[in-house]
């Protein structure tokens, strides 16, 4: 059920009862590396991620957007589909979409009464019991069976090889660009991530890779022969031929696997969105039937009309999202340093501020010094906070940080997100004062929030809290 639906009271207080339980369990950034435990839970509901064909996503940015974008082609193809994506902007519900519609409270409760007696029976014969991310990953398997769907686009949440939906055997296999993040857990260098998501990548499945860096291009690569998998790569087989602004997105033609395709309306910004769209068409196709083994066995390009009209349905919740105006507000989830240089490039070339205040909370455990790098050249003053989870930053020490990349003159600090907020419109009313008072052409300054999911999730609810999540 969407956000702003409401939600009766007995069932929003069991909702928020079984969410609570879910939180209680070990985090999802908590890493154990081992499918005993997932294996375990989904033996036990009858391998429901068998029921339905799976394409499996991974990659360091871009995940989520390709992930929805998958989704919306292969709908609008007429097919039932299930998405499962994390982390979520506002609540649990919204991993777990069937048809493009995030689970009804009611059926969230009722999935997880449903597997509730399994959970309990995989903590006691496990050295570690369930964490919060298998026990979602349990549900959307089971709610994807139920369903039934046709096929179930499904993200992982960390890495690949070891990630819970790992269980799941793609037919085809999405990775999107990698860098580096999550180094504790996946390694310090391109070549060990890459690695570890080519794991995703099954014997005789299809393997769409985005644009790679070369040492993740050769693991990936690697990984393809090893298994006997078909691969496509963005630029050789398949690519953005054109791209050029339009008014709230862009228009793109792309070659892909099938055939070519022109005068697409994606009502996303920046080049990243216009390859992760070249991945998602890239991927339906590769389902389709563009590689020996595909699911429908086809080999036509897609209806052109259809892919129009999917293009035209697409959305990314909290990716350069527009949630305000007068000053335009725009919330963004790039959180570490290749996100927050394609969400820079992307901003520089859609918008036309005449300056920009930045709000940033971002986690500890990022490259906060190289995300500051490729914030600073875009932004005009930076307000630090802290968001909702306790893996923020104390505002104090990420001041001291950018106060060394922007200097003390342009960073201000505020403890709580919503007077960030606050401080920041002031700062941007400033600056529309001065630029008015120089005589500067009126295109008003810009707010930009940024610098993790949970923090655009934060402010999506603070300033747009009707905004539509499917």
């Amino acid at each position: 059920m969407p956000d702003n639906v409401a939600v009766p009271g007995d069932i929003a207080g069991r909702l928020r009862e079984v969410e609570l339980e879910i939180l209680a369990r070990r985090p999802e950034h908590a890493i154990e590396p081992s499918l005993d435990r997932i294996r375990a839970l989904t033996s036990l509901l009858g391998d429901p991620q068998r029921a339905y064909p799976v394409i499996h996503l991974t990659g360091t940015n871009g995940k989520t957007s390709t992930a929805r974008m998958t989704e919306t082609l292969l709908r609008a193809r007429g097919l039932r589909t299930g998405l499962f994506t994390s982390p979520h902007l506002s609540s649990m519900q919204e991993r777990i979409c069937v048809d493009g519609v995030p689970l009804s409270a009611e059926r969230f409760v009722e999935v997880y009464e449903e597997i509730g007696p399994y959970l309990w029976m995989v903590d006691d014969s496990q050295p570690v019991p369930l964490s919060f991310f298998e026990v979602l990953t349990g549900m959307a398997f089971a709610v994807f069976a139920d369903a039934p769907v046709d096929v179930a686009v499904i993200e992982v949440g960390m890495g690949g090889t070891w990630d819970n939906t790992n269980v799941a055997d793609g037919v085809v296999a999405v990775v999107t660009p990698i860098s580096i993040d999550h180094a504790r857990y996946l390694g310090n260098t391109v070549e060990a991530i890459a690695a570890d998501k080519a794991g995703i990548i099954k014997p005789g499945s299809i393997a769409v890779l985005a644009q790679q860096p070369p040492a993740a291009a050769q693991m990936l690569l690697r990984r393809a022969v090893d298994v006997g998998a078909t691969v496509a790569r963005e630029g050789l087989e398949f690519g953005v031929t054109s791209r050029e602004l339009a008014v709230g997105g862009q228009l793109l033609g792309i070659r892909s696997l099938l055939g070519s395709y022109h005068g697409l309306f994606l009502p996303l910004f920046g080049a990243h969105q216009a390859g992760n769209a070249a991945c998602a068409l890239a991927a339906v196709e590769a389902f389709a039937g563009a590689a020996p083994g595909g699911a429908e066995g086809e080999s036509a390009p897609l209806d052109e009309a259809l892919v129009r009209a999917a293009f035209g349905m697409m959305s990314s919740p909290g990716r350069l999202e527009i949630v305000r105006r007068g000053p335009t507000v725009i919330v963004d989830s790039a959180h570490n340093p290749a996100g927050m240089a394609a969400s820079v490039d992307a901003l520089t070339e859609a918008f036309t501020f005449s300056g920009v205040v930045a709000v940033l909370a971002v986690s500890e455990d990022k490259d906060v010094p190289a995300i500051l790098d490729q914030l600073e050249p875009a932004v005009s003053e930076l307000v630090v906070t802290r968001n909702s989870s306790t893996r923020s930053m104390d505002p104090a020490k990420l001041a001291e940080l950018a106060e060394a990349v922007f200097g003390p003159d342009r960073v201000r600090q505020a403890g709580r997100l919503d007077d960030a907020i606050e401080m920041a419109v002031g700062l941007a009313d400033d600056l529309a004062a001065a630029a008015e008072a120089a005589g500067a052409l009126p295109a008003g300054p810009g707010i930009l929030i940024t610098g993790s999911v949970i923090t655009a999730g934060d402010a999506r609810r603070l300033l747009a809290p009707d905004a539509q999540l499917a």
